[in-house]
């Protein structure tokens, strides 16, 4: 049955995904999707159902208005949302596209999403990510679902009701402040913006950049870390704490937005902020004093790989440009597709998708079975090798594509420049190999004799 599905979405009218362009591809979703329909969902049809109602989406409504949405992206009004992102926002929810990424085991329910596990969602995932704005019309955007995911597992009722719902709704978006320009933030430790009681108030002071999500017109909460603690005698994972702060507030003071070689990603952006004497109620305080660690660590480990299956997606996208682009010229007396260094460069490029979804699905399917603090072995090798192999890819079709692959007249710089982003965004490639190294030597370390 699954087989017969592929075979019929391959004939699809339309434009075709890339997702199913390659027949041993084909074949290998097939059986990682059988697989996880085997081990993780109650309703395997709901699955292949939804599958097939994304794909049949993104190929008549989102792929057609890519074009429109990039160039607002580009324009002076690029701080404004794009009117058609929210009138394909409606139809998701009317098709049942909604909200996909909440795993069922933080949501048993079903309150909140679709009751995907993570290696089910990975699968969607993928296919949102062949255009990187694409998950907001699902509501599966950064950093609204890891922000969502903090409320899900820690907020209060009062905090749920506050800010869960609407962003749920999708009526609201959201920021996340970690990060700092002054310190080396990929030790969290080093993170020096403060988080003082006053009485019924939390008083916040530091200076955070890359705050994803800032800029948005309708970001109307950022989730802010900061010390609580500056004691000594305080363990130093115990310092930091996590705090609600409304937005805007007249303390929150945008410096200004940020780039990636260039690209500002408008109109969420990326923004560099102070925050000044900014006063929050006491009950904005996340889980309580001193869990800062024990949040981040909960959100940050299923937004890793979010952020990894999106990236598949986007190496499918570019190998089947590479593809289509060498099929279509020619030099020096062939076409470059008969040329041997440029099959090479193909054959690679797909070994290296599959090696890298492979290591997503597995690392989905751990968090699936044993949480995402014991599965931190799993998603550090995903999260190191993903957007490496990715930025390989569309390094590759970059190349192939001549000087043309350096302009906006392709996606291929736009992908490229998110797939090397995020070798340091969520923690650069160095802290995931470093942790992965200290459990590796752990695990073969000399056990110490017993005792007779």
């Amino acid at each position: 049955d699954m087989l017969r599905f592929v075979s019929t979405a391959k004939q699809r009218k339309g434009k075709c995904h890339t997702m199913f362009k390659n027949a041993s591809r084909n074949l290998a979703m097939a059986v990682l999707t059988k697989r996880s329909m085997s081990h993780h969902a109650p309703n395997p049809e709901k699955l292949k159902a939804t599958i097939s109602k994304l794909q049949n989406f993104m190929d008549k409504e989102v792929y057609p208005i890519e074009p429109e949405v990039l160039k607002h992206m580009m324009s002076a009004d690029r701080w404004t949302v794009p009117p058609i992102i929210e009138t394909l926002k409606e139809k998701a929810k009317a098709e049942g596209l909604w909200n996909p990424w909440v795993p069922v085991e933080i949501d048993p329910e079903v309150k909140y999403g679709q009751g995907f596990s993570n290696e089910e969602y990975a699968l969607l995932a993928e296919i949102m990510g062949h255009i990187p704005f694409s998950p907001e019309i699902f509501n599966s955007n950064a950093p609204d679902t890891g922000n969502m995911e903090v409320l899900i597992k820690y907020g209060s009722e009062e905090q749920k009701a506050k800010w869960l719902t609407p962003l749920l709704e999708g009526k609201i978006r959201s920021a996340f402040a970690m990060t700092e320009p002054a310190v080396a933030s990929s030790d969290a430790t080093n993170i020096c913006s403060t988080i003082r009681r006053d009485g019924d108030e939390y008083v916040l002071n530091g200076r955070k950049w890359f705050t994803s999500g800032a800029m948005d017109p309708r970001c109307k909460i950022c989730i802010f870390m900061g010390k609580t603690s500056d004691s000594p005698d305080t363990p130093v994972h115990l310092r930091q704490s996590m705090i609600f702060v409304p937005m805007p507030h007249p303390g929150v003071k945008i410096i200004r937005p940020l780039t990636v070689y260039g690209y500002d990603d408008a109109p969420h952006g990326h923004a560099e902020i102070e925050f000044k004497d900014v006063r929050v109620p006491a009950s904005n305080l996340v889980l309580g004093e001193g869990r800062g660690f024990e949040i981040a660590q909960g959100r940050l480990g299923p937004g890793r790989i979010h952020h990894c299956m999106r990236l598949i997606g986007m190496a499918e996208r570019a190998i089947a440009l590479f593809c289509k682009r060498v099929s279509s010229r020619v030099a020096f007396g062939k076409p470059l597709s008969e040329q041997g260094t440029i099959r090479r460069d193909i054959a690679d490029s797909r070994i290296a998708i599959d090696t890298a979804r492979l290591l997503v699905l597995h690392a989905a399917r751990r968090i699936d079975e044993v949480g995402a603090g014991k599965a931190r072995a799993e998603i550090a090798q995903a999260k190191a090798v993903t957007p490496r192999a990715v930025e390989g890819v569309i390094d590759k079709a970059i190349q192939a594509h001549g000087a043309g692959g350096f302009t906006d007249d392709h996606p291929l710089a736009y992908l490229w420049s998110g797939a090397r982003w995020l070798r340091m965004a969520d923690g650069p490639d160095e802290v995931h190999l470093e942790q992965l190294a200290k459990m590796e030597l752990k695990r073969h370390s000399p056990r110490p004799a017993r005792k007779a």
